[in-house]
């Protein structure tokens, strides 16, 4: 049997207030094209299938999409909730979709049933275990003294051993979300740290050929049977450069045969670009990422105006800026001799020209500042 693992589409999700739904339903619709091309039996989807509880209208839309385009290519789908999904939303209509080869995995009480799947070896029980928050599912899973993810992963993965005691020979498969010991994070995930304890050790899955980790956004193996394969896009300047990729995985009779990663591409690159504005609007050497996804940082001393706008005529696709210019600064005076003898106002243009890195406030900024700093006089002769 072969295997699709992904996760962490997050559906939805945005780059700086930009919109990636194109992007996202790109790479996702692609897999349907793997499918075909590897003989796909089985695509799983480890969490975060949705970037937020209550996903949009349009974000709703892609997931139809998708899911029909991995059916029509001939896969069955096993997906589970991540932290960011909402488990009962995500689980509406499971039933139905079941019966369509789309199988959501969304309960906590249902954890050790399994969806069985066959080859000419026998059967293939494969388990989605949503993410367990541990205040709730300790209740759920009958392990009240469970206040740690390891420990409601570990009382969740007994239940799983267990239902497999009684399918001796069946060969399996876990879909988790979790942070597991030995995996890097990246700066897109969402902390799922409970007082301090997230980390999951990776023998709390012994027992089982292959556990398919989603939560973590780089693409790694935990051991060669634990694995994450990432996001399917990059979702923050963090990931710039990093290759997006899912990992499939043949079962043979005797359980885990081979893992082998299938690279995906890349709809609009993300790219980082520091120096001084000018030089970033001029240099020929940017024009290699004239249409990424562009992350500016500058390093002018004195902070640019209309800095975003510039830089898009550049780079159209310009969705965050940063300004780490240092100001040029020759006094050498201390603080208490630069405000000897000078009058509020001029005091107060000095701090609105040192927070806006050296740009002076314009005559009518002067004008309000001089108002405001009257009406503080007036107001503290009345006292």
């Amino acid at each position: 049997m072969r295997l699709l693992h992904t996760s962490d589409w997050h559906v939805g999700r945005s780059l700086h207030g930009t919109d990636l739904l194109a992007e996202q339903e790109a790479v996702l619709s692609g897999l349907a094209a793997v499918v075909r091309a590897e003989g796909v039996d089985v695509v799983v989807v480890a969490g975060d299938v949705y970037d937020r509880a209550v996903p949009s209208a349009d974000a709703t839309g892609v997931l139809d999409r998708v899911l029909s385009r991995l059916r029509g290519a001939g896969a069955t789908v096993v997906l589970t909730p991540g932290n960011h999904d909402s488990a009962r939303r995500l689980g509406f209509a499971s039933g139905l979709l079941a019966v369509s080869g789309v199988h959501v995995r969304a309960t906590t009480a249902s954890l050790d049933e399994p969806v069985l799947l066959a080859d000419e070896h026998g059967e293939v029980a494969v388990y989605g275990l949503p993410f367990l928050e541990p205040e709730v599912a300790r209740h759920e899973l009958g392990a009240d003294l469970a206040r740690s993810h390891q420990a409601v992963l570990s009382a969740a993965m007994e239940k799983v051993r267990t239902d497999l005691y009684f399918r001796p020979g069946v060969r399996s498969v876990v879909l988790a979300h979790a942070f597991v010991q030995g995996g890097l994070p990246s700066d897109s995930e969402r902390d799922i740290a409970v007082g301090g304890v997230d980390v999951v050790s990776a023998s709390v899955f012994d027992g089982v050929d292959y556990v398919a980790l989603g939560h973590l956004h780089r693409p790694q193996t935990v051991t060669p049977r634990v694995r994450y394969s990432g996001s399917p896009l990059p979702y923050s300047f963090g990931e710039a450069g990093q290759r997006k990729q899912v990992w499939l995985v043949d079962l043979d009779a005797e359980g885990l045969a081979e893992v082998r990663p299938v690279a995906l591409p890349t709809p609009r690159r993300l790219s980082v670009v520091t120096g001084e504005l000018a030089e970033l609007l001029a240099d020929p050497a940017h024009e290699a990422v004239a249409d990424d996804f562009v992350s500016a940082r500058l390093t002018d001393p004195v902070r640019p105006t209309d800095a975003m706008r510039r830089l898009r005529a550049r780079f159209p696709h310009c969705v965050h800026l940063e300004w780490a210019g240092t100001p040029r600064d020759d006094d050498t005076r201390s603080y208490t001799d630069r405000l000897r003898g000078r009058d509020d106002l001029s005091v107060a243009d000095e701090f609105v020209r040192h927070v806006r890195g050296g740009v002076a406030p314009s005559a009518a900024e002067r004008e309000l500042l001089g108002r405001a700093l009257a009406a503080a006089d007036r107001e503290e002769v009345t006292r």
